[in-house]
Order: structure tokens, then sequence, then C-alpha cells
């Protein structure tokens, strides 16, 4: 097979009418419709069956990140609306510890009006009278450094993004982001702040799903990784090596590793595309560690094309055995990183047997993983959802991936 950076988008293109966009979630989350798809076999089930529809020796891996409300709006002195969308922290090693900054914090932000901006400084006042101020700090490319300050200096940037904050809904969501969409677009799962945009293959888990899951006898594991606003960049190259992938920060602790070295006759399915991305991303940690020893820091890298350019054969287990060695040398509770791996068909997946995962976008890097894991037979998913009246995307329908 020819190198992923051949590969043209044009051949993961399909036509998704606007009607079969959900602009709301279903109530409650377990109703929405779930789509198997087992040893080339579609069948149509509703989410709640998913517990009877898992593998008896599946492994599910979650990814317990949680939403910021990370879109904020003020007016310059004319009036106007400026949105100033919170990116990812300057300096902090993780979202996580910027948002627990009192007093003031600096982020990459996108600004929406930004030529309207001509104040050194815009402020809003939150429902409780808290005052926020932003400062334009630096520019890169599209991207804005932005200083936040506010008073009362004892408060937490958490606390006034969720004070003052809107839910960054994607921008193929027709509508503005309303008060439900604060728990709605959120996992019950949900522990580490810190994602722009949801793990969306999570939504439809409700604790009546998860005790079913249990009672089945199905263990599971929880990984993070923030989901960044890159996750909606569509495709704009012809061929795959021509598109950059955005960069996202992921974090495992090493209680999750011990668990996940148990798990050799398990089939580890991964709840959503993010916690893929993460479970491959930990191969290629392992596969760095085994080639550059112990001496390798803190946080990893795993470059887009990294797995297909520098190949390494070891099994999951060798693999996860090595980054649990590292992290016992470093005295390490917890192992962090930053991954662009892309995974395109001609992946070879190292760690992941399946997926639960929502309907992507043409032409997204989102489906060439769907199709990288089910080959061809994506059209056919695909066809299945849309003549079946499937919604599709973030608050659309699911399916179980199990090649």
């Amino acid at each position: 097979m020819a190198h992923p950076k051949e590969i043209s988008i044009a051949s993961y293109q399909y036509n998704l009418p606007d009607e079969k966009i959900a602009q709301y979630p279903v109530e409650p989350r377990d109703s929405s419709k779930l789509l198997t798809y087992r040893k080339r076999q579609i069948d149509h089930k509703t989410f709640n069956q998913l517990p009877k529809e898992l593998p008896s020796n599946s492994h599910l891996i979650f990814n317990n990140t949680k939403v910021v409300p990370a879109r904020l709006f003020f007016r310059n002195r004319n009036g106007r609306v400026i949105e100033v969308f919170c990116l990812e922290p300057q300096s902090e090693p993780s979202a996580e510890l910027a948002l627990s900054q009192t007093k003031s914090t600096r982020w990459w932000c996108m600004v929406g009006g930004a030529k309207k901006w001509k104040e050194e400084k815009l402020t809003l006042q939150t429902g409780r009278g808290d005052l926020l101020n932003v400062k334009k700090i630096d520019r890169e490319d599209v991207r804005f450094l932005i200083e936040f300050s506010w008073e009362p200096k004892n408060f937490t940037f958490s606390q006034l993004l969720e004070e003052a904050g809107k839910v960054p809904l994607p921008p193929y969501m027709t509508r503005e982001a309303e008060e439900e969409d604060k728990s709605r677009y959120q996992t019950v799962f949900a522990k580490v702040e810190g994602s722009v945009a949801a793990p969306t293959a999570g939504l439809h888990f409700t604790p009546s799903v998860l005790t079913d899951i249990e009672k089945a006898k199905i263990n599971s594991s929880q990984i993070t990784l923030h989901v960044s606003a890159g996750t909606f960049r569509p495709v704009q190259t012809d061929k795959i090596g021509d598109h950059a992938m955005h960069g996202e920060f992921f974090e495992v602790n090493k209680k999750t590793i011990e668990e996940l070295l148990k798990t050799d006759d398990k089939k580890l399915i991964t709840v959503g595309t993010t916690a893929m991305r993460t479970m491959e991303s930990l191969y290629w940690v392992g596969a760095q560690i085994a080639k550059h020893g112990f001496k390798m820091e803190m946080p990893f890298r795993i470059g887009q094309w990294e797995p297909y350019d520098e190949p390494w054969d070891a099994s999951r287990g060798e693999s996860l055995q090595m980054i649990l060695e590292y992290m016992k040398h470093h005295k390490l509770d917890k192992l962090s990183g930053q991954t662009e791996i892309i995974i395109a068909p001609g992946y070879k997946f190292k760690v992941c047997d399946g997926l639960i995962t929502n309907f992507h976008q043409p032409g997204s890097t989102l489906l060439l993983l769907v199709a990288a894991l089910i080959g061809s037979d994506w059209k056919k998913v695909y066809g299945y959802a849309l003549n079946n009246e499937f919604r599709f995307l973030s608050y659309g329908d699911s399916s179980l991936l199990i090649p």
C-alpha cells in the first residue's frame, strides 16, 4: 500500500444533507441509535443495548476530559461584540493547572471581530458582578495571545469561565449555545477540565448503561485527552500529506497502565476517536522509550507521521511495560504528552481492537481514522446510516465498530 501521505481526501467525501446534522441531543442520552458493525455485518440497535452488544472479553477506554465554557463575549466602546475563544494556555504544562490560576493567566485564543478591537483592554462584568479583563499581548498567525485578569483576584479562571463563558459548540451547529448545553455537551464521567470540544462518543452513556456494563463484567479504564478546536479543522489539501494535524494534550496515570497490562486476552474498545488516538499514541511513547532510554523527558511528543516513518513491532504489552518501567524509574504517577498522530488507511493498529464513535464529517481526519479501522466498508456503514435516519456529528447517533 502507498504511504498514507499519498491518500487523496476526495476519496473520503460523501454527501451529508444539512437535515442529517443533529442540532440537539435526544433525551434520554441512551435512547440514541446505535449502528453495530461486526465481521462486516451491520445491525441497528439503541444505545442502551450497548452492554449486550460488546464482546464479553471487552475492556473499554473512556476519555474523562471535561469541556470548558471557553467562549467569552465582550463589547468594544461602540458596542460591537468581540468573541474571545480560549484554545490553550501559553505556558502552564496543562490546561487543568492554567484553569486553577488566580489573578491572571495567558491563553492562546481565537478572536472573532479582532479588527474591531482597538482598545488596550476590554472588560466584561459577570452576572454576579465579577470583572474580567482581556488584553492582547501577541499574535501568531490566526491566534492571539490574550492576558486575562480579574476581580476578585481569589477566584480561579475556571470559576470565571463557568460564570461568564459559553459552551463552545462545533461550527456546524447552526444555533447559539443554550444553558442546557452546559450539561448535555458533557459526558457523565467528565472529570479533568481542559477540552474545548466534547469527546462526543461518550455523550450517549448514562449511569444506567455504565452499571449494565459493570454487570456484564466488562472492565474499563480512563485516560485524558483534551480535545482542541483543531478537531473541527477540515482537510483543505488534496493529499493528506500536506495537511498539518492539530496537537492535543494527553495524560495517563500509572494505575491505568497497570490495568492495561492485564488486558492481553481482552479486546480494547475505545470510546471515541480521542481515546483511540491516545491509546495508539501510548504505544509510540513506549517505542520512543525503547529507542532512547529512560533519559527521555516529559512531556512526550508523538509526531504526525512517526508511526509510519519509524516502525516498531513490539506487542501492546511490551510497549506498556516499557512505559511502566519508565514511570517507576522517574517515580511518576502520571505520564503526559502531546500527540499529532494521524490514523489513516495504511495504519497498523497496535493497541485498539474496536471503536465506539459518532458519524463524522465528510473529508475529515476522523473519517480517515474510521476507514483505517474498517477499510472501504466505511462507505457501507455511512450509507446505511444515511438511509436509516441516523443523526450525524456531535449530537448525533453512534456506532460500534469491530473489524
